[in-house]
């Protein structure tokens, strides 16, 4: 198995047995996870890989944070607590977090009925309210956990990065077909952004702490019912608004580009009840999310600067949403505040 993780020196600081099988799970983009089968039962052992996320504090602090959530009713997965009562184990300069297998499966969007989709927006809202009750005041937390709003993407900045991308492109050999739908989204973006520039938005708005990273593979389902939440590497100080438009823009998407408004608007109503978010507040995230896509070009940087194809996948359906978002702009403003 690559990457194999230790596993005689990770089960020997947890009551956790001998391990029988352990097999990865694909779907993370940025740490490890495996599938782990012991005398005592069935686990999800994660290696915290990604440098920005895996200072043993840190995950300890997230941690406590997700035993709290539970603690209040929110679906999650806390860590177990080792022999010496911490829920990171370091072996080997690396850092691991053994979890209690959950049984369930993720879902899309399309997946979900229009019920379904107002219980997924109360959920993110629900994680929002209760995040604000457990987690410190939003002026005293810790810095690796706490970016704050930054400054929107400046076109002339992306205008260089395209250049950039398309010169890759040019001398990208053999040529494929991933380089001429590439080619064709970076030139549609660029004269997009042309027409668009003197949109950019302002800094974001009203901040509090988000889940950072909510999209399907980051939910479990069993049956109709949300079982687990997990993933909680970016939770931090955010626009709790962007990150509902974001998800939406995951959740809802739909193989050519465009969003199921519907399915938006139940979720997005539910969301701002259990978030008592207001409607404007959700109109400014979705000029913002909409401005951050427009701008943003990091699946083909994985592709063409790290030579990183995982994301390759996706980038079909994102790249034309942008474009759909901008033609419909409105209607899109309208799902989410009506």
């Amino acid at each position: 198995m690559p990457h194999a993780p230790p596993l005689s020196a990770l089960l020997r600081q947890y009551a956790a047995g001998s391990a029988l099988t352990c097999d990865p799970v694909d779907q993370g983009l940025l740490n490890r996870g495996y599938r782990l089968r012991t005398t005592r039962g069935r686990y999800f052992l994660k290696h915290h890989f990604d440098p920005d996320t895996a200072d043993p504090a840190a995950i300890e602090r997230r941690h406590r944070a997700t035993q709290r959530l539970a603690d209040l009713g929110v679906p999650v997965a806390p860590p177990l607590a080792g022999r010496d009562g911490r829920t990171v184990a370091v072996v080997g300069g690396h850092a691991y977090a053994l979890h209690p297998w959950i049984d369930g499966r993720h879902r899309h969007g399309g997946q979900l009925s229009t019920g379904q989709c107002a219980r997924l927006g109360a959920l993110l809202g629900a994680v929002h309210a209760t995040l604000e009750r457990v987690m410190p005041p939003k002026g005293r937390t810790p810095p690796a956990t706490s970016p704050h709003p930054v400054e929107s993407a400046d076109p002339a900045d992306t205008f260089d990065l395209i250049d950039d991308l398309l010169a890759r492109v040019r001398r990208h050999r053999p040529a494929d077909s991933f380089d001429e739908l590439a080619r064709h989204r970076l030139l549609e973006r660029r004269a997009l952004l042309e027409r668009h520039a003197d949109r950019r938005p302002p800094r974001g708005g009203s901040v509090g702490w988000v889940h950072g990273d909510f999209h399907p593979f980051n939910l479990l389902y069993q049956g109709d019912a949300p079982a687990a939440i997990v993933d909680w590497d970016r939770l931090g100080v955010q626009p709790r608004a962007e990150e509902a438009v974001r998800a939406a823009a995951i959740f809802f998407v739909r193989a050519a580009g465009t969003l199921d408004l519907p399915k938006v608007h139940a979720y997005a109503r539910a969301y701002r009840r259990a978030a008592k978010a207001t409607p404007s507040e959700l109109a400014a995230a979705v000029h913002r999310v909409w401005w951050e896509r427009l701008n943003d070009f990091w699946m083909l940087r994985w592709h063409y600067e790290r030579g990183d194809t995982r994301a390759d996948p996706q980038f079909p359906a994102a790249s034309a949403l942008a474009v759909w978002w901008t033609r419909e702009y409105d209607a899109v403003c309208g799902a989410f505040v009506d």
